[in-house]
């Protein structure tokens, strides 16, 4: 008896093996589907990192789909738009809770929420900014943010992500008081820089499908806006940048590369005149990405390990 409990436990083992794998697998694809930039950094991170940090691009990805569009095209109105973000932010915190899940990237997640410590003090200000991008569905006027807002939007959809990441590199790591403080302004800077510059270079899409203008209570932003925001994330990535050498040595190219890539694009969006920002998507040439890879990974390997 007891030799076939044995073989059912270890039988019951393995299936959640296979489907975690499963579920980490369709995880990777959101990420490759999405996003070269975030693609190419997650690979040079250490495999202890590496799907974790997947896993939380994956979650994220699916909230924002379901409210940047994806759900108004299949055919949802409002209110069940509304009802989908709802049950999906159920749903991501029972995997959180459980570490199981039947939606394949909630149950990537939940088991890297568990193992992390990712709480909803970060996941609930996430869910708060998507449910106010339906709370804000646009119409004839475009929806735009003061100074308040931006900044309560840009924690909630940037800067906990950031965190989320964070909590992945250090779970395992010990730092001091001081260090771990800046660590968290670093996470933070970054994410903000990173959500800052994309605003910039997504403005068209924005404000003609979605009818939101996050970067100015004007519906469009001048040159000396776009100079004033450009600012802003040169300031954010420049405070980012210095938190990097606290990190673990096996997340540091990654983080450098996901740092050099959006300072390439915020020097592009920088040169673009506004008006055309809002009919071109700026973007960075695979081969200066590659460059800015390799750049990372050259100045990680000269410096000892925190």
């Amino acid at each position: 008896m007891t030799a076939t409990r044995h073989t059912a436990s270890g039988a019951a083992d393995a299936a959640l093996a296979r489907f975690t794998r499963t579920a980490e697998i369709a995880a990777s694809d959101v990420i490759r589907s999405y996003s070269t930039s975030f693609g190419l950094a997650t690979r040079l991170l250490g495999a202890r990192h590496r799907q974790h940090v997947r896993n939380i691009y994956a979650m994220v990805r699916v909230a924002d789909e379901i409210v940047d569009g994806v759900a108004a095209e299949a055919g949802l109105d409002l209110g069940a738009q509304t009802d989908a973000l709802e049950a999906y932010i159920a749903d991501a915190h029972a995997a959180m809770r459980r570490g199981y899940s039947t939606d394949l990237v909630l149950h990537a997640f939940g088991r890297t929420a568990r193992t992390t410590g990712i709480d909803e003090e970060l996941t609930r200000p996430f869910f708060e900014s998507m449910s106010a991008d339906l709370a804000h569905p646009g119409g004839e006027a475009v929806t735009t943010y003061d100074d308040g807002a931006h900044r309560k939007y840009v924690y909630g959809s940037a800067e906990v992500v950031g965190l989320m990441c964070l909590r992945v590199f250090m779970h395992a790591e010990r730092r001091t008081a001081p260090q771990l403080e800046a660590l968290e302004h670093g996470a933070r800077q970054l994410g903000a820089a990173f959500q800052n510059v994309n605003f910039l270079r997504d403005i068209a899409d924005d404000t003609s499908r979605l009818q939101r203008g996050y970067l100015s209570e004007s519906a469009t932003i001048t040159d000396a806006d776009r100079d004033r925001w450009v600012a802003t994330v040169h300031q954010q990535l420049d405070g980012a940048a210095l938190s990097i050498p606290l990190l673990p040595k096996d997340a540091r190219a990654a983080v450098r590369t996901a740092h050099g890539l959006f300072s390439a694009l915020t020097r592009k969006v920088a040169t673009t005149p506004a008006a055309e920002l809002y009919r071109r998507r700026v973007r960075v040439p695979d081969a200066e990405k590659a460059t800015i890879a390799l750049r990372a990974i050259a100045m990680t390997a000269k410096e000892r390990d925190a």
